[in-house]
């Protein structure tokens, strides 16, 4: 394995194509299933026409006018952990823990690990942060956090089973990740970023305060904050009674920005009771009133489950935040607000508030007068390091 890994690097170096016989030798630590393919492009350009993404994972998630990358060959990874629930349909399979990986040809000895936004599967960072960081001559890395979909709250026995998962299934990536670039190019990665898109950056979140040995940095697009005293369930709740109310103090008093209130009718209809219902399950599942009537401070066994997955602010590798003022799902005064609060005193965080970014840059085709585009500086951001 050492001749084959050392084969390897050196074919890298002089521009050659790793041959066939070596994609066989390389297994990725820990999988119950993998499939490996040699692609002439790993980026969405490529892989939508040979079946190697799913373009419903990342719809509606970056803007049009997104620069496309294409023209990158090498090796993707397809496969997944062992893990008893089945709420990912990709490939068919029916099988959690589903990750993908890829390992451009030309390597710049870095790696990139993501994890996907909302409950969506793996393929959901392909357009925001694959396809760039690849053309970069990264190695990239995503997983579906063990469970998808808008039932992802079935999946566990114990509130907070679910998210709990997410971040050991990103763990377990990571470290899998790892030891696949050092096993395929012949040497460990210099440089491991993670990066995620809301639920994905709260992973980030997570990871850079709680598996700091893993990483050397991390870049969240307007992560999602979890504390005992906020999280969506003080926010969400006012906002979706004052929209139901008629009332849009109501909805800045939560902490919405009033110049964002030509977002509400869609994100109330699409986001906002959909989300609140959901986590509500997720970790207050006794709850059975409605989203509007929802009040954290009477509910103390969801401040319990809070606590397992919560967040401290106590980041041990550098990390940029990156959120939208016109963020009309998690608001930018409820959630990075405070989280950069929380960790300046580590002196290891960036923090870059934009002004008229929204939470997900499909609407700015819809607004394009109106809404700023975020992904782009969440693509710089993972390009330079701060």
């Amino acid at each position: 394995m050492r001749r084959l890994a050392l084969f390897s690097a050196v074919l890298l170096l002089t521009g050659l194509t790793v041959p066939a016989e070596a994609h066989r030798q390389v297994r990725v630590p820990g999988a119950e299933y993998q499939q490996l393919a040699y692609l002439d492009d790993l980026t969405t350009t490529g892989t939508v026409a040979s079946g190697h993404t799913n373009p419903a994972d990342y719809a509606g998630l970056t803007h049009s006018g997104l620069p496309q990358q294409s023209g990158v060959p090498g090796v993707q990874i397809d496969g997944y952990f062992p893990d008893s629930s089945r709420t990912n349909t990709n490939h068919g399979w029916n099988h959690d823990s589903q990750f993908v990986i890829r390992l451009p040809r030309k390597w710049n000895g870095g790696l990139v690990v993501a994890g996907s936004p909302g409950v969506r599967a793996q393929y959901a960072n392909d357009r925001a942060i694959s396809d760039y960081v690849l053309s970069l001559g990264y190695a990239y890395a995503a997983t579906d956090k063990g469970n998808t979909g808008a039932e992802f709250f079935k999946d566990g026995v114990r509130p907070g089973d679910a998210i709990v998962e997410w971040n050991l299934r990103t763990t377990q990536l990571t470290r899998a990740a790892r030891a696949t670039v050092a096993q395929y190019y012949g040497r460990p990665p210099r440089e491991v970023v993670a990066a995620g898109i809301s639920n994905g950056g709260y992973l980030v979140r997570w990871q850079l305060e709680n598996h700091p040995e893993l990483y050397t940095r991390g870049v969240d697009l307007e992560g999602t904050l979890w504390t005992a005293t906020k999280n969506l369930f003080t926010f969400l709740p006012p906002a979706i009674r004052g929209y139901e109310q008629q009332s849009p103090a109501l909805i800045t008093a939560a902490g919405f920005d009033p110049r964002s209130d030509f977002l509400w009718d869609y994100h109330y209809a699409v986001y906002w009771k959909l989300t609140q219902r959901i986590y509500a399950a997720e970790l207050d599942p006794t709850y059975v009133g409605s989203e509007a009537d929802y009040d954290l401070a009477q509910r103390p066994q969801a401040r319990r489950a809070i606590q397992r997955i919560a967040l401290t602010g106590k980041i041990r590798r550098p990390l940029v935040t990156i959120h939208g003022t016109y963020d009309s799902l998690l608001p930018i005064t409820q959630d990075s607000d405070v989280y950069a609060a929380m960790a300046r005193r580590t002196g290891l965080h960036s923090y870059q508030r934009v002004e008229a970014g929204n939470h997900v840059d499909g609407l700015v085709d819809a607004y394009p007068d109106r809404l700023v585009p975020l992904v782009p500086l969440l693509q710089r951001a993972i390009r330079t390091p701060s």
